[in-house]
């Protein structure tokens, strides 16, 4: 089987969807962003304080063609892999692509986190208010990156576990696959 590809903003659910997919499907789930840290034994945070955005962009694009080549995987990419130059056409030339979208509420509520701010190296130091308007203005321009995507799915509800598990079943359904027994 082809790979799923899940991209969307920061905080849309990636991370826990593929989670979720992968248990319900038995298929194989790979985060970019932990393969990478795994790969250069450094956080995403590290790699972009010595290289740059550029040079991490670099590595994940090189990633992004070779695990766009395995099978059975559902990956959970970086947030700005669909920004780069040929990314999204190869992805959907790869494989199914789901533009996880969920509510600038949504994603504030969890991006607002303490782990989840000490994680993004692009949210460090932003006050409430520069966090809701970098949400804003960054996922609006982004939008017709992740629009490219062949599939949409609403992750806004992802808060407790009975909507996860709702949320899982529903985008299963629409990729097609099956429960694991």
């Amino acid at each position: 089987m082809r790979p799923f590809f899940l991209i969307g903003f920061m905080g849309s659910g990636k991370s826990t969807m593929g989670r979720l997919l992968s248990a319900y499907s038995g298929l194989q789930l790979i985060d970019m962003d932990k393969f990478i840290e795994a790969r250069f034994h450094a956080t995403v945070k590290e790699i972009f304080a010595q290289r740059g955005e550029q040079g991490f962009r670099l590595i994940e694009r090189a990633v992004l063609h070779e695990i766009g080549e395995f099978s059975d995987v559902v990956i959970a990419t970086g947030g700005g892999t669909p920004l780069q130059p040929g990314n999204m056409e190869y992805m959907n030339s790869a494989g199914t692509t789901i533009f996880l979208d969920s509510s600038i509420d949504s994603i504030y509520m969890r991006l607002s986190q303490p782990k989840a701010l000490a994680k993004r190296p692009l949210l460090a130091g932003l006050s409430p208010d520069e966090l809701r308007r970098f949400i804003t203005d960054t996922r609006q321009a982004r939008l017709p990156f992740y629009e490219k995507a062949q599939l949409r799915f609403d992750s806004s509800r992802l808060d407790s576990p009975e909507q996860r598990e709702q949320s899982c079943q529903l985008l299963a359904r629409l990729l097609g696959l099956e429960r694991l027994s």
